[in-house]
């Protein structure tokens, strides 16, 4: 695909209308570990429009903000500082959301920024430029790691570099984000995850966080072989759960990448049949990696071309409806306020 165009399948406003689900459980806390915010040609996801998302029943009580290549300082000098503008950015709305004026809600209350880990010497001072403006709320760093050799395969309006997670630079700054107790958050595809156990095995001090399930491809070459995909990735996962320093966020499963093609049918999907379509990839890693070391992700408003967020988080609830409080307790709040020490605790009961 050509960089810069999107990727990303296109929010019907009007289509996601259609569903009207019920909430289930509707005062269970929820911290959602993953989201973006942007304002690009034909597509802007702002405050307002998260305020929009969360305030639509399910007691989202505060959120997490990650990487997504906005609001660049295009005043700073080089495209090595340039995305400190999207952690100051964050703050803001951080700051916004910590006003008073929209309850209790406390959007971007950690924020995973972007820092170029090849940087290599200028790595440390751009970190201290990152960290100054991101103040209390930085927690990690994200680059852009999603690669696949077919065209087919773009989750990324700029595409990445082939093999960026072996290259022996990058390696060196994820240690180095280690040494400052900052994480790392990863978006790698299933065909992936031989290189992202390297790393993780690399850098042990290092807290690094699996994005998105570790992508899981339904599309291009991998559409019609969802049973062979999911043989090969649940082997990759069993080994990488072994590794302590390794956290997995469940969802992201609603990209087009990922093959489910909800959004192509006349109604948007009910809870019953997402959960039923994760259900084999959601249970496995919350099986192998634990409620301790597993968090739900919105992804939004990437998965909102294909799923309402009362949906989405809908049939989480479905598929953890067996778990223990103290699962649940990990699962929609905990695990991420500790991975990314947000100093921040659940108001209700699960």
């Amino acid at each position: 695909m050509l960089a810069g165009r999107s990727p990303h399948i296109a929010v019907r406003n009007e289509w996601l209308a259609q569903e009207k689900e019920e909430i289930l459980f509707p005062d269970m806390p929820i911290l959602d570990s993953h989201h973006h915010l942007w304002d690009r040609p034909g597509h802007r996801y702002l405050f307002d429009e998260l305020l929009g998302d969360t305030r639509q029943g399910h007691n989202i009580q505060a959120t997490v903000f990650v990487q997504s290549r906005s609001m660049y300082n295009i005043d700073l000098p080089d495209d090595l500082l340039r995305p400190v503008g999207e952690v100051e950015f964050a703050n803001g709305v951080a700051a916004q959301s910590a006003s008073g004026l929209y309850g209790s809600f406390r959007a971007c209350a950690g924020i995973v920024g972007s820092c170029d880990l090849m940087a290599r010497d200028r790595l440390e001072a751009v970190l201290d430029r990152v960290m100054a403006v991101g103040g209390d709320r930085f927690r990690g760093v994200r680059n852009q790691t999603a690669w696949h050799e077919d065209p087919s395969i773009a989750t990324n309006p700029v595409p990445p570099v082939k093999g960026v997670l072996l290259e022996p630079a990058f390696r060196d700054g994820a240690r180095r984000l280690g040494a400052r107790g900052l994480t790392l958050d990863v978006w790698a595809y299933h065909t992936q995850l031989d290189e992202f156990e390297n790393l993780a095995r690399f850098c042990p001090e290092t807290t690094i966080i699996l994005d998105h399930l570790g992508g899981p491809l339904g599309a291009g070459p991998y559409r019609g072989r969802r049973d062979e995909v999911l043989v090969d990735w649940r082997a990759s996962m069993a080994k990488i759960a072994e590794l302590p320093n390794v956290c997995v966020k469940l969802g992201g499963l609603a990209m087009g990448a990922g093959g489910f093609d909800f959004h192509l049918a006349d109604h948007p999907p009910a809870s019953e049949m997402l959960a039923a379509a994760w259900e084999p990839y959601i249970s496995f890693a919350i099986e192998r990696f634990g409620a301790h070391r597993c968090m739900f992700e919105s992804n939004f408003p990437v998965d909102k071309g294909m799923v309402s967020y009362r949906s989405l988080w809908n049939a989480f609830k479905r598929l953890t409806e067996g778990a223990s409080a103290s699962e649940k307790r990990d699962l929609f709040f905990l695990t991420a306020a500790r991975v990314y020490k947000l100093g921040i605790e659940p108001k209700g009961e699960f």
